[in-house]
């Protein structure tokens, strides 16, 4: 069981990487109190990346503790494992290096947090191993970084507030300089997702086969059903900006967790749609010749091994293997505005199954916000994940499985924890 004495209470894997380096430097402050430690495959690497966060944190990390692991040795994970309550991984592509970590931790009972945003990887981990989870008593938790803890835990806060029952939530993603005197240039992406995105997009067409098999039926047809908006289009909710669909995985995970309140807790399921938004025409153009090559090159193997090996070139400068400056990040705020439509409490029905018979009227816009989304927001909230779980299991759903975030988190204070560490959850106006 997760909750037997261990030695460490989290353990940070794949600290030597780009995503690892800022969690542990988060983590000095959101771990405080806990006994942790960081894993990788090598030790010089780990020294290195601790003398970093050492010099940006003015934080003495000597005593910090090394341990090693590969995930290419299964041994060397269940050891790792072993020695914790909850493993922290920031070890991606996940596609390739997130099961054997999900298996070593369940073997263990030891509880696991990622930043996937690939929904084949997800899905096949909730089909294959949220029984085998539950049985020993631990929790995996994906998508627990910007991909895609707004979207998901925004919906449920949303509906917290909602005051009625909500139908539909449309959110609609911005990202804005703080300001546009300081230079930035450069990458935006650290290539790690870039090779991610690759791999989801050519694989796409796993999820219909995962989905039958993970879920065995469909939801209900409720109505009214969202429809699509445009592809290309502008919206008053986030001022006045284009918007083109966005292809991350928040509608995916969403979804995952509105499935699971209507199963676990027969609710009435709400309908989602996500957006990006631009501040100019001519960004928009550029976004969508890029992402038109983007997809057709990862068809076919010539064309992934191409975006692979030129990042650069294929992204328009916005991908490299050194990923963005820390001015470039730390200049960048978000917030991802959701709006929910639905029912009063007066018109509550007695079945989730049930269907209104007046259209929803009611509204509700609510915006989650912070600073650096990339890196910064996601590695708090990838931090705050793993202490939840130590801290507010009784609060989470069974006695452990496999969840996405909302689900998860839905009855413990991680919206309170997030709000008091530089994210905003705030309703704008009904």
């Amino acid at each position: 069981m997760a909750t037997e004495q261990r030695d460490l209470d989290v353990i940070i894997f794949g600290a030597s990487g780009f995503t690892g380096k800022y969690t542990i430097y988060e983590g000095i402050k959101l771990l405080d109190g806990l006994k942790w430690a960081i894993a990788g495959r090598s030790r010089d690497k780990l020294n290195k990346i601790l003398k970093e966060v050492e010099a940006k944190s003015g934080k003495d990390l000597s005593d910090t503790e090394l341990v090693i692991a590969d995930v290419k040795d299964a041994d060397s994970l269940r050891k790792m494992a072993a020695r914790c309550r909850i493993v922290i991984n920031c070890c991606g592509p996940y596609r390739f290096y997130g099961e054997p970590v999900v298996k070593a931790c369940i073997e263990a009972g030891t509880h696991h947090v990622d930043v996937s945003g690939e929904p084949q990887y997800m899905e096949r981990m909730q089909l294959e191993y949220h029984e085998q989870a539950k049985e020993k008593g631990v929790y995996v938790v994906s998508a627990c970084g910007f991909d895609s803890i707004p979207a998901d835990l925004g919906t449920v806060f949303l509906e917290q507030q909602f005051d009625g029952t909500v139908n539909s939530v449309e959110t609609f993603l911005e990202a804005t300089p703080k300001s546009p005197d300081v230079a930035t240039g450069g990458a935006v992406i650290h290539y790690g997702t870039w090779e991610s995105a690759i791999y989801g997009l050519a694989h796409a067409n796993e999820l219909r086969g995962l989905r039958s098999k993970l879920f065995g039926s469909r939801l209900p047809n409720f109505q009214p059903r969202l429809k699509d908006r445009p592809l290309l289009h502008r919206t008053k909710f986030a001022d006045n900006r284009w918007c083109l669909p966005f292809p991350g995985s928040d509608r995916s995970v969403v979804m995952r967790s509105q499935r699971y309140f209507y199963d676990n807790e027969k609710k009435r399921p709400i309908q989602m749609k996500a957006y990006v938004t631009f501040s100019s025409l001519i960004h928009v153009i550029g976004v969508i010749i890029v992402s038109a090559i983007f997809a057709l090159m990862t068809r076919y193997k010539i064309g992934r091994q191409l975006l692979l090996k030129y990042p650069g070139f294929f992204s328009a400068g916005f991908v490299s293997h050194e990923g963005p400056t820390e001015a470039s990040m730390e200049n960048t705020d978000f917030a991802m505005y959701l709006k929910g439509v639905g029912w009063t409490r007066d018109e509550e029905l007695l079945e989730a199954s049930d269907q209104f018979k007046a259209p929803p009227k009611k509204k509700l816009l609510v915006k989650v916000s912070g600073t650096n989304p990339g890196y910064g927001a996601t590695c708090v909230a990838l931090l705050l994940s793993a202490t939840t779980i130590l801290r507010q299991a009784d609060k989470m759903p069974a006695t452990g499985g496999v969840y996405p975030p909302g689900a998860a988190y839905a009855k413990t204070n991680m919206v309170e924890e997030l709000c008091k560490n530089g994210f905003k959850f705030e309703v704008l106006k009904e």
